[in-house]
């Protein structure tokens, strides 16, 4: 198949779906099943392999001794397919024992949708499910892993797509993905978190970025959290979509359970990406003030905002050496009162690298203008003291309602941040003191940058007052020559 065939062939059966729930729930019945079929596949397509080799005299058991995914007997995807009545039943029990069999790799990571409901799903529908997915073979040797895992990113941006209110939890903006990565420049042996991860493209964009400049993406370490169960199984699912078998990603509450501990202490990473959920208000502020693992190094944010304990946990997670981080948020993190303290924290310890501002739309279900706030716990000599703002509003494809960074947009702003200089309506190199002479550490970007709309709106003034004095000169000279000719 085509990319674009296996994409249709695979939203198809999501919608079957259409009419029977709602569609915000697609993706915890769809990509279940649909790792499901691809493990059976796989364990055949090895099996038949492993059975050619050894002339035909192969016990099962030698065999899944050095199998990565173990498909019991009475839990494959052929099994479930003769079944017709207690359909659900049939696949419930089938995921549990692969999770079972798999414990190390595979344990919770189908979910825990609601398979025996019938007032949901039918016997029916999960028929008619289970036929369309048995049209083709999901077998490394038909669809490599490549292949598939571009399939389920595609799947993913349609369930985003579909699900209206509920995208912005399991899905960033694909285009902001590929700027981010390509800002931190993981490096082949680093560990990379994502403590608020998603479905997992940023984890799994920092891989894809290596194995694109042809150098070595297996030795990366990736971690991630996401409070989510069904998210956080998605993007374990995402994981080994695309061939990605080395990382860590545990479903949990980030700031009340961190999961990355080493010695009673927050785990430390060289890479942090993150778009951690903004402005949420049902967060333990009380225990963030006695905060364990001292992530409240710069103070305590309030009730209604937790976005700082988000950054300082980022902060604290981050290698002392090396630890450099992106994070994506709404502007208010930049220049809100309440703030101001531990914003003021942060530039006094030079922490701050660069701030972008990003256009419009580029969140689910919002119009507001977004930004990139960048941090390194080592700057390069040329950059201490310092930080980086860069105006990127009007770098971006407006679309219907959401919008998107070309390749263009990509490489310019991604230049701008590697020059590091100074360039006029897009880009300010601004000393840490000066920042901080405001009295509220503001990092709003319009007051370092002036953008072309605004030396547009100044030259219009300028323009207007010449005009208006010119008009003023004219009636004077009149006055006077009338004046003249009277004498």
């Amino acid at each position: 198949m085509t990319q674009r065939e296996l994409e249709k062939y695979l939203w198809g059966a999501a919608t079957q779906l259409r009419g029977t729930i709602d569609a915000g729930d697609y993706k915890q019945y769809i990509f279940p099943l649909l790792f499901f079929k691809r493990i059976c596949d796989v364990y055949d397509e090895e099996y038949e392999k492993a059975l050619e080799e050894s002339d035909g005299d192969m016990e099962y058991a030698a065999f899944a001794e050095h199998h990565h995914f173990i498909v019991p007997e009475g839990a494959h995807w052929n099994d479930v397919r003769e079944t017709t009545t207690n359909v659900g039943l049939a696949i419930q029990d089938s995921m549990r024992a692969i999770e079972k069999a798999n414990p190390d790799t595979l344990y919770g990571i189908f979910g825990d949708a609601s398979w025996t409901n019938k007032n949901r799903l039918s016997d029916e529908t999960l028929i008619n499910l289970i036929e369309h997915y048995s049209q083709h073979k999901l077998s490394m040797s038909n669809i490599p892993d490549d292949q598939l895992g571009n399939a389920y990113e595609y799947l993913i941006k349609e369930f985003a797509d579909d699900s209206g209110h509920t995208a912005a939890e399991f899905y960033t903006n694909r285009t902001v993905v590929k700027l981010m990565t390509m800002i931190m420049d993981p490096q082949p042996g680093e560990s990379v978190y994502d403590p608020t991860c998603g479905s997992g493209g940023l984890l799994l964009n920092c891989a894809l970025h290596l194995k694109e400049e042809g150098k070595e993406y297996r030795t990366l370490k990736l971690y991630g959290q996401e409070i989510n169960l069904i998210t956080s199984a998605i993007a374990r699912m995402n994981m080994f979509m695309h061939g990605i078998e080395e990382f860590s990603i545990v479903r949990g509450d980030t700031l009340a359970r961190p999961a990355f501990l080493h010695q009673d202490e927050l785990k430390k990473f060289n890479v942090i990406l993150a778009n951690p959920p903004y402005s949420i208000k049902s967060w333990d502020q009380k225990n963030f003030a006695n905060d364990p693992y001292g992530r409240n190094l710069w103070g305590v944010p309030p009730q209604g905002c937790a976005d700082y304990a988000f950054q300082q946990h980022i902060q604290k997670s981050l290698d002392d050496e090396n630890g450099r981080s992106i994070s994506l948020w709404p502007h208010g993190v930049l220049f809100r009162d309440s703030e101001a303290a531990m914003r003021r924290k942060m530039i006094e310890d030079d922490l701050v690298e660069c701030v972008i501002g990003l256009g419009p739309n580029l969140f689910y279900n919002s119009s507001m203008v977004s930004c990139l706030l960048i941090t390194n716990n080592n700057k390069p000599a040329s950059k201490k003291g310092k930080i980086q703002f860069i105006q990127a509003v009007d770098e971006v494809r407006k679309e219907k309602t959401m919008s998107y960074l070309d390749d263009k947009h990509i490489h310019r702003i991604h230049e701008s941040f590697k020059d590091f200089s100074d360039i006029n309506g897009f880009s300010a190199i601004v000393s840490n003191e000066k920042v901080l002479e405001d009295k509220y550490a503001r990092l709003s970007i319009q007051f370092y940058v002036k953008t072309k709309t605004e030396n547009e709106y100044e030259f219009s003034e300028i323009y207007k007052d010449w005009k208006k004095s010119s008009r003023n000169l004219k009636e004077s000279m009149e006055q006077l020559f009338k004046t003249l000719e009277n004498e």
